[in-house]
């Protein structure tokens, strides 16, 4: 009972209070616009709190999936001086920005905090080299600094790696900084074939996601079966288990059974096998210090956003299915099962900032959809047939109302 009401306390409290950030940065740049603002209101359904103040109605709502700003002349065009139909369009587009704006900062900002004050900055200096590797067959040592790989320079781990995967074993040509002497040298980097199934488990052996044209796809395994065995052994829920089964060396096809439903389907697979590549080599970290923290906070920081812009691209091309997304239950689900402080404020960290991007997308009825209603009627130098503008978020509405019970149903099927 007392782990309900704690994960109950953590989703009202993130949920609540990423809508009420949201919805402050429309409302500050609203009245900064001098825009009369009606209603003020955290969450939908029946009002538990509200306050009149000296022009605006402030109200808390019992669910804290949402919340708005009703501003004068938004839904419908008011003749008022100060209402949002008679602002200019930079004010208007200002006042839509906001609320995606300011999740979107305070996302990256609590991340690059966890990142500069949890992380470690691995620098550019070796600490040894892996026997068999590309690195110390060409005389690689320990101390070199690796400064440039094809002209580019190399600060850290996170430029190391880039490059090298993007190699697809092409030859590489390195400077290496040893005793205060550039050293030009060349070599292709080690290629490893690793295993691959193309299912990704859940903590229980439920299979949360299939990737698209993978072995597993083409033998017909779907998001939501579950794993039971692996050549004849139990996994008993126990999803180490199951990975090493799946990795173990010299076994090219396996038995795979998996329960959909009631019933237990056996499936033979042969995994793919993909090449990944390695300089080989273990960088040192860096010296503790500020300036460091502050530089591996930024660098982690731009791979966390760049990493959701990426999902959001694979989502619209297609590599990543809808039923893949997690809407809201998905989202309780995991901020429940959050353990600790940091655990919790990273969530807090990426919702806000999924939160903010997914928001900006030119959709109808989201904040992106009337920014570009606002661009169209600047283009066109007068607005849109007011009922054509209804029409068009009606749509976008209806739209998102079914994706969000599409979202919501692989959601319940995954948990349960």
């Amino acid at each position: 009972m007392l782990t309900f009401i704690l994960s109950a306390i953590k989703i009202i409290f993130l949920l609540g209070f990423l809508v009420f950030i949201h919805e402050l940065g429309h409302f500050t740049v609203a009245k900064l616009c001098k825009i009369k603002v009606n209603e003020f209101a955290i969450g939908f359904g029946p009002t538990i709190w509200r306050k009149q103040g000296k022009e605006t109605k402030y109200a808390l709502r019992l669910f804290p999936l949402g919340g708005f700003v009703s501003m004068e002349g938004e839904e419908e065009r008011s003749e008022d001086s100060r209402s949002f139909s008679k602002a200019s369009i930079p004010k208007r587009i200002a006042i839509v920005i906001a609320g995606a704006t300011v999740n979107i900062i305070f996302g990256i900002t609590i991340y690059f905090i966890l990142s500069a004050t949890t992380g470690t900055y691995i620098s550019n200096e070796i600490d040894t080299t892996i026997n068999g590797y590309a690195a110390q067959n060409i005389g690689i040592q320990s101390g070199d600094k690796i400064i440039e790989i094809n002209d580019k320079k190399i600060n850290s781990k996170n430029d190391l790696n880039k490059i090298i995967e993007k190699s697809n074993g092409e030859e590489l040509n390195l400077k290496i900084q040893r005793n205060g002497e550039i050293l030009e040298l060349k070599t292709k980097p080690t290629e490893v074939k690793t295993k691959v199934t193309g299912i990704y488990l859940d903590e229980n052996c439920k299979i949360a996601a299939v990737e698209k044209g993978s072995s597993s796809e083409r033998q017909g395994i779907q998001a939501n079966d579950k794993l039971v065995k692996v050549n004849h052994q139990e996994i008993n829920q126990n999803r180490d288990k199951a990975l090493e089964l799946i990795s173990q060396k010299g076994v090219n096809t396996m038995l795979l059974t998996i329960q959909r439903g009631k019933e237990e389907i056996n499936i033979e697979l042969t995994p793919d096998y993909v090449s990944k590549y390695y300089l080989g080599v273990n960088l040192k970290a860096a010296p503790d210090t500020f300036i460091n923290r502050c530089i591996n906070g930024g660098m982690e920081t731009k791979e966390f956003m760049f990493s959701i812009i990426d999902n959001l691209k694979q989502l619209f091309t297609g590599n990543v299915g809808i039923d893949q997304m997690m809407g809201p239950v998905g989202i309780s689900e995991a901020v429940a099962k959050t353990n600790g402080v940091y655990e919790f404020i990273y969530m807090l960290a990426l919702i806000s900032l999924s939160l903010g991007i997914t928001n900006l997308l030119p959709i109808p009825a989201l904040d992106g959809g009337k920014i570009l209603i606002l661009i169209i009627e600047a283009i066109r130098r007068k607005p849109l047939k007011e009922q054509t503008e209804i029409n068009i978020q009606l749509l976008g509405f209806s739209l998102l109302i079914a994706l969000s019970i599409f979202i919501t149903y692989h959601d319940i099927i995954r948990i349960f």
